[in-house]
């Protein structure tokens, strides 16, 4: 079997994820021809693809012993190095030999920019002893990465990874303005990728001013064109805990409205009611109960787009927080309702009724911040 035959098959194997099949074929060709460099490369990919990082590194090795300035072994051995821990600087040096051997091969410069900027943040945290890095820290020691990165962006101006690579770079150093335009030029390029098209809806769904309803929205249409995006689902889930938290306050409406219907509120006394409440005056209070939840949430509700309809539901299954939020706006509405439909004669009981509504749904919404949520999340995996 030529070589040609036999990576074809191996290929096509792998396409099928019979990976086993796939390196028993390679296999069988290196040993037939133990000099065939291409089957050795492949060779190497499979048994990536295996998780067999030792032995694809193995297989680099001997098709660089005998050819030790092919490009593409190369830099396939360079990411093998680093997959299999064997460290950022064994890494690099293979990608600088790359770079050296063939210095218009695009795909050499950026791979080794994404190295050199992993490789300098990471001798930054060790020298300085930090646990996280900031723009700060990072932008002094990212001149070569940002030089390398441009140089594959200038031989390879159509190809979406060198465009991601200056993106990552521009990011860790936060250069806002050359990040927004690399992501610009990806969508030009690839209108579908996940990453540009999720850092560009986060980017507006973020902007100041712009409410819960009209951030999930965004975010929708965005995870509609990308589906399989983890980060645009997470902050969906972000936008609609925000809508579901803000329920709340329709209900805390509906209980000021009560504690003023009553008479139990802060501003309670000379001017209250007499109770017990006529009976048209409580029905009357409970519809002005329905109008509220009518007009903030359930229209609202229903403008929204399908996704994030669909996502409230999704999220109400998933999520303990979101069921407390809703969960209390519920309970504290039902308090209110009950505050204005039973005939009271005294004050007492929906007096403290509507404090201890009060007090606890303020104190909750306190509680239940985004970093104190993130907190309780990484305490519940550990």
């Amino acid at each position: 079997m030529s070589t040609d035959q036999a990576v074809e098959r191996a290929e096509a194997l792998v396409s099928l994820k019979r990976y086993e099949e796939a390196r028993a074929l390679l296999a069988r060709r290196v040993a037939e021809a133990p000099d065939d460099i291409r089957a050795w490369t492949e060779l190497a990919r499979c048994l990536r693809d295996l998780g067999s990082m030792d032995e694809a590194v193995a297989a680099t090795g001997e098709a660089l012993r005998l050819a030790p300035e092919d490009v593409n072994a190369l830099v396939l051995h360079a990411q093998l190095l680093q997959r299999s821990g064997a460290g950022l600087e064994a890494a690099i040096q293979p990608l600088r030999e790359a770079v050296r051997v063939r210095p218009d091969y695009w795909y050499s410069w950026s791979v080794l920019a994404d190295y050199v900027m992993r490789q300098s943040m990471l001798r930054v945290a060790r020298e300085r002893n930090l646990r996280k890095l900031t723009a700060e820290d990072v932008a002094p020691v990212s001149a070569e990465a940002v030089a390398l990165a441009d140089e594959g962006l200038r031989l390879a101006p159509d190809q979406v990874y060198a465009y991601e690579i200056r993106r990552f770079v521009a990011g860790m150093t936060g250069d806002r303005a050359t990040a927004d335009a690399m992501d610009l030029a990806i969508l030009r390029i690839d209108p579908s990728n996940s990453t540009a098209l999720s850092n560009r809806t986060r980017q507006a769904a973020d902007a100041p001013g712009v409410r819960a309803a009209e951030a999930a929205d965004l975010i929708a249409d965005g995870l509609g064109a990308a589906p399989d995006s983890r980060s645009m689902q997470s902050a969906l889930d972000a936008a609609t805990y925000r809508l579901l938290r803000g329920t709340r306050w329709l209900a805390l409406l509906c209980l000021a409205f009560a504690g003023l219907a009553l008479g139990v509120g802060p501003s309670d006394g000379e001017n209250a009611q007499d109770l017990p409440l006529s009976l048209g005056q409580r029905l009357w209070d409970v519809l002005v109960f329905a109008v509220i939840w009518a007009v903030g949430a359930l229209l609202r509700y229903r403008r929204r787009r399908k996704g994030v309809r669909l996502n409230v539901r999704s999220l109400l299954h998933r999520d303990g927080w979101a069921r407390l939020a809703a969960g209390q706006a519920v309970a504290v509405t039902v308090c209110a309702a009950v505050m204005v439909l039973i005939p009271w004669t005294e004050r007492d009981v929906p007096r403290v009724v509507f404090w201890v509504a009060l007090v606890t749904t303020l104190l909750t919404m306190y509680v239940d911040r985004a970093r104190v949520r993130e907190a309780f999340r990484r305490s519940r995996t550990r």
